[in-house]
């Protein structure tokens, strides 16, 4: 992304698609606020959005669910999703809170899920969020989608994979909810030792974001409801 360099004039490029002008904006009107921002195109439909990031490679999509032509659910797949050789940063917008929309959205690939009524400083710390290969979902949010998923299938053991030890540990924290500086404090180790753990743990299992870090331990059977914090 423009701004992996460090350099104090970069700017994170993004992609706005959504269907209604207003909505569109609306949201190039609050992110040109932002000195470290800045929107490189609209698009009124999917098909457009799919057209323009392919050409011109934001380094954040933000994509309306329903939209025409494409919606943004097939538009997340297109451009981050499963089998995609160079995937992009995808935020889905919508002003639907539907956990179906959120958890299609983020097995697509997207990066996270935000309201539209969810304000402006939260939609700018969203793009900021995908643009550094953060999830943008909250931990609570994505607890409550995990544990969806949970809640859909049987009891499983857990399934052979090529995690360490702590390195399970840490997927298992994640994915119910704990932020870096939780995770610190419940394993007795430094910020710097969860982050490495993250990182070797999203090398290892080749994903992109704590969301599909979650998701793979959910999935593989590592967490169970018993492990869930209190709402």
């Amino acid at each position: 992304m423009s701004g992996d360099n460090g350099g104090s004039d970069a700017r994170t490029r993004v992609l706005i698609a959504d269907d209604q002008e207003m909505v569109r904006t609306g949201f190039r009107l609050i992110l040109g606020t932002q000195p470290d921002l800045e929107v490189i195109g609209e698009a009124a439909d999917g098909a457009e959005c799919v057209e323009l990031a392919r050409r011109m490679r934001p380094d954040v999509c933000l994509v309306d669910i329903r939209m025409p032509k494409l919606d943004g659910l097939e538009v997340t797949r297109a451009l981050a999703g499963p089998g995609v050789t160079d995937p992009m940063r995808v935020v889905v917008v919508t002003t639907f809170d539907q956990d179906d929309y959120a958890y299609t959205a983020l097995r697509n690939g997207a990066c996270g899920f935000l309201l539209k009524d969810a304000g402006s400083t939260l939609l700018i710390e969203a793009v900021r969020c995908a643009a550094r290969g953060d999830a943008l979902v909250s931990p609570a949010v994505t607890v409550r989608l995990l544990k969806h998923l949970a809640g859909q299938q049987p009891p499983t053991a857990a399934l052979p994979h090529p995690l360490s030890e702590r390195e399970v540990e840490v997927a298992r924290l994640v994915a119910v909810g704990r932020t870096n500086q939780e995770v610190c404090g419940e394993l007795y180790v430094s910020l710097g030792t969860v982050k490495s753990h993250l990182a070797n743990i999203k090398d290892k299992l080749g994903v992109r974001n704590r969301v599909e870090i979650a998701a793979w331990a959910w999935d593989s059977g590592l967490v169970r409801d018993r492990q869930m914090p209190p709402a």
